[in-house]
């Protein structure tokens, strides 16, 4: 069998697997006499352990066979749950994930965990008693002062043997015992039950056989059978079977079978029976889990999905180009419902797109554990929002700088617990991670209730590295100041960790959030903490923006950027240190000239009227704005963001390019990249 078709599925399941366990190892330190998140983890090593062993990954298969073995005995209490093992679990996990990992990027799983495994079977605890049958349904032939084997089945099962019995054929009690090395005893029970099938009718099984398909039972199993063929011929055929420890058939007649109205026939119980049953017999009742129906699509079908999308905006923008007086009425009846038509198809596909953004959020409870247990902080961490939707290409990227963001504030942000306490703080330090929608933009915050930035220390390193001059960092308020911190190899840590101090971080996670479209602020007050804020994109595929001209040129703006249009003199831009600016209700504007800095000709910029009027696009970046001067507005339009390609792909001042309705292409200005331009000086 060809398993490379199923690679993928195995891949994203125990990707999902590792993050279930993950979560339910965290709650499992801080509840460790919750026998329900115990139960949870088992399930999932019990579910990686058979995904892996189908698809051959050996390592995986040992490892989790192990981790089972440890969890078991804590569910029969021959063991309590501490400090040692949750490490020892966890280190598991680790392994676990670059075991994965390792099948994704490489095809294999890379070396055995022989050291890991030594330690799990460290902690295993000394021999304990198995029972081998179950009291309430059979009594084993050997039980002393027992001469009978007698089985308790209901009265139609029961009926069943009779009629069996009187026409001369052989019911047998099968007492199967698996070896204890048996690593998948559901699959080893299957191979079992599947033999018998071929020459006998299974007409009871203890436990049930859907106990036995979800490996709820321990080494043991017992049928009741009915079959043509002798013991000798049974036995035969069920030796021939690996992994059994040994065979008990018994012959059963009507005199030790006793008739229970408690026991189902094979298969017949219904799933709500099985509830109440449970329910009145005191058991536990596991919590109803809510399950969504979700598809695995593929992301090229996505995209593939999202460029029809693409091709329908294009035509629709060209048929509002069609200028027939005669057609007029009809065609603009035909464009309203394209339009209709596209939104809807727009919105279904981004709908498919989004994912909430908790995908990225579980992986930080525990690498907050981890750093706190390492630096001897006390952190706790709170998250929000996470149920927020978000383009799944934006998931995808957001992670490296989150945790850029978090290590920082664990690291630089909370202080040492004697130092809290000096400062009449609470001993425990807290992170604050929220999500949230605003309008057509998606904000992820990163707080902390730490010390705060020292400004006066980043202006001083800011000047130490010639990031800026003296003069320019006595004119920064603190919020300027605080923006130095996003400048390449900016750090003020004097000493190198393992966890920060190489000045790589805050650079990079601006750098990825604009590749993102989307913008990073820091704020912060001296003594209480800092707060870095993330602005994202919902969608990277289809946004709203606002065409201009410039020269000769079309050029796209993206909406949401844009603050306000609006006209001003040329007589009334002054240019102060190389740059020009605008004094604009009460506050300086910097204008920048598109035509220059994307250096299109423009004859109109080479004869300037002081008395003229010119087009003022006043764009955003956070807190900052910045006027644009272009030729003339087209006006706004819903445009489909399409890649330059590899050889265009750093062209700067340049996000991308969109196909008009006439087919001609149109540039998609990259905003943060223009403040670079203001006083000169990259902010």
């Amino acid at each position: 069998m060809d398993m490379a078709q199923y690679m993928q599925i195995f891949i994203e399941e125990s990707r999902e697997n590792l993050q279930d366990m993950n979560s339910n190892l965290l709650y499992l330190e801080d509840n460790p006499e919750d026998t329900n998140t115990l139960n949870n983890i088992f399930r999932v090593a019990h579910t990686l352990k058979g995904m892996s062993a189908t698809m051959g990954f050996n390592n995986v298969t040992h490892l989790t066979h192990e981790m089972e073995n440890i969890l078991d005995h804590i569910r029969k209490d021959n063991m309590k749950v501490n400090v040692n093992i949750i490490d020892l679990l966890f280190q598991c996990f680790d392994k676990l994930e670059g075991y994965i990992g390792n099948i994704e990027n490489y095809g294999h799983e890379g070396g055995e965990a022989t050291e890991l495994i030594n330690k799990l079977h460290s902690v295993k605890p000394g021999d304990t008693a198995r029972a081998t049958c179950n009291k309430n349904h059979i009594t084993d032939q050997n039980a002393e002062n027992s001469s009978k084997p007698t089985v308790q089945l209901n009265e139609y099962v029961n009926n069943v043997v009779s009629v069996a019995i009187k026409d001369g054929l052989n019911v047998n009690l099968i007492k199967i015992s698996l070896d204890d090395g048996c690593v998948l005893k559901s699959a080893r029970a299957y191979v079992v039950i599947n033999t018998l099938e071929k020459f006998t009718d299974i007409i009871h099984s203890n436990p049930s056989i859907e106990e036995i398909e979800d490996e709820i039972f321990g080494l043991s199993f017992e049928l009741v059978v009915i079959s043509e063929k002798d013991n000798k011929f049974i036995r035969k055929e069920l030796n021939n079977i690996s992994e059994i420890e040994s065979i008990e058939i018994i012959p059963l007649s009507r005199e030790n079978i006793k008739i229970s109205q408690d026991i189902p026939i094979i298969g017949s119980m219904d799933s709500n029976d099985t509830k109440n049953k449970g329910n009145e017999d005191g058991g536990i009742t596991d919590k109803k889990t809510r399950t969504s129906k979700t598809v695995r699509v593929d992301i090229d079908r996505l995209d593939n999905l999202m460029n029809l999308v693409s091709e329908l905006i294009i035509i629709k923008t060209r048929l509002e180009g069609i200028d027939e007086d005669k057609k007029r009425q009809n065609a603009n009846e035909a464009i309203e419902y394209l339009e209709r038509i596209t939104t809807s198809l727009h919105d279904a596909v981004m709908k498919v797109r989004m994912v909430p953004i908790e995908r990225v959020f579980n992986r930080f409870p525990r690498m907050v554990r981890d750093l706190s247990k390492e630096l001897g902080k006390n952190i706790t961490l709170i998250m929000s929002g996470e149920e927020t939707e978000v383009d799944r290409t934006v998931v995808d990227e957001i992670g490296d700088p989150l945790i850029h963001l978090i290590r920082n504030s664990i690291d630089h942000g909370i202080e040492k617990t004697e130092k809290r306490m000096e400062s009449g703080k609470e001993k425990t330090g807290t992170v604050k991670l929220v999500a949230y929608p605003d309008g057509n933009n998606v904000v992820i915050e990163v707080e902390d209730d730490g010390g705060g930035i020292d400004v006066e220390r980043v202006k001083k390193k800011a000047v130490e590295r010639g990031i800026v001059t003296h003069e320019e960092v006595q004119l920064m308020d603190d919020k300027e100041s605080i923006q130095l911190l996003f400048n390449p190899g900016f750090s003020t840590v004097d000493a190198v960790s393992d966890i920060s101090g190489r000045g790589v971080g805050l650079d990079v996670v601006k750098t990825k959030i604009e590749s993102l479209g989307g913008v990073v602020e820091a704020d912060s007050c001296q003594g209480k903490g800092t707060k870095f804020i993330i602005r994202l994109p919902l969608t990277l595929a289809i946004i709203q923006a606002l065409l201009v001209v410039v020269g000769t040129e079309k050029y796209a703006i993206p909406l949401n950027s844009i603050k306000e249009i609006t006209t001003i003199k040329e007589s009334n831009i002054r240019r102060v240190q190389d740059s020009e600016v605008v004094l604009y209700r009460g506050s300086t504007l910097p204008i920048l000239r598109l035509s220059k800095l994307l250096n299109v000709p423009n004859t109109k910029e080479l004869h300037k009227d002081v008395d003229k009027e010119v087009v003022v696009v006043i764009v955003k970046k956070g807190e900052k704005d910045a006027g644009l001067i272009v030729d003339s507005l087209i006006g706004q339009q819903e445009i489909v963001i399409k890649s330059l390609g590899k050889y265009l792909l750093n062209i700067p001042l340049i996000a991308g390019a969109t196909i008009l309705g006439n087919g001609l292409i149109a540039l998609i200005v990259d905003i943060n990249s223009y403040f670079k331009f203001i006083g000169g000086e990259i902010i």
